[in-house]
């Protein structure tokens, strides 16, 4: 039968492994040349209200782990399990951002932070009081009736933001979001993930080639090797929060940068 709109997640019950558990996952693609190895017998795990970044070189398998947990690909073998539950499918407990917000340009930001509630049939007086409070959140109030078109690349990507917290998601899936921002938009709009992180605490698993941008960031790094990736190291950012631009010119910062630099250096 036919899953209605409203249908549970697409995620089968298995023992809890904290907000997110990975399990000896393996992906291996098959092209016309043969097969390419991404990821080989990951195992990784994300706590409650844990910010959690996956850092590696290009190629090395960090966003198909993520579209693994996203219920968007489907392992070789191996499981992703969020809230205790094996993800099959994609799933209202889990929020995904890409690099780009993908905005319906016919729409304004108001209509594309409204877009999970069309396709899930909620209350839409309901759905609005909570995009409006949530373009509050990343500053976009003002700018609910403009158009994508008239929004500056870091003011669509919180419009973005905003659209993937609608459902109130368990877990945040967050590829290189603010990769193809200039760097001074990239700080900003790292700052204010970071509020809205401390202010909500959801799990986040968030990816990016930026190491100052993990060591930020998070509770954890996770480093992955080249492909086929693995985990070669488990990172604890022992800095305090909340964290400023000046907390990167401190010792402790510049030293967890450099000692996550080595795995990449040569």
């Amino acid at each position: 039968m036919k899953a209605g709109r409203n249908a549970a997640p697409a995620l089968a019950a298995q023992p809890d492994a904290g907000m997110m558990g990975v399990q000896d996952l393996s992906v291996v693609y098959r092209t016309r040349r043969g097969t390419i190895e991404a990821l080989r017998d990951v195992n990784a795990s994300i706590g409650s209200g844990e910010f959690v970044t996956i850092l590696g070189p290009s190629g090395c398998g960090k966003s198909t782990l993520l579209k693994v947990a996203a219920g968007l690909l489907t392992p070789s073998s191996g499981s992703v399990s969020v809230a205790g539950r094996r993800v099959e499918g994609p799933s209202q407990d889990i929020g995904v951002a890409f690099q780009k917000p993908t905005l319906l340009p016919w729409k304004t930001v108001l209509g594309n932070v409204l877009l999970p509630a069309h396709t899930l049939g909620w209350d839409l007086r309901k759905a609005e009081s909570r995009a409006l409070e949530l373009l509050d959140l990343v500053g976009l109030r003002d700018f609910a009736d403009n158009y994508p078109t008239e929004l500056s690349g870091g003011m669509q990507q919180r419009a973005g933001l905003a659209r993937m917290l609608l459902r109130d998601p368990k877990l945040l899936l967050m590829d290189e979001p603010f990769a193809a921002l200039d760097a001074m938009t990239r700080e900003a709009l790292t700052l204010e993930l970071q509020r809205i992180w401390m202010r909500d605490k959801k799990s986040v698993l968030f990816i990016t080639h930026s190491i100052p941008e993990a060591v930020f960031l998070s509770d954890r790094v996770l480093v992955m090797s080249a492909r086929p990736g693995r985990i070669v190291e488990n990172f604890a950012v022992d800095l305090p929060r909340p964290r400023s631009l000046d907390t990167m010119s401190e010792p402790a910062f510049t030293a967890a940068c450099r000692h996550l630099r080595q795995h990449f250096v040569g």
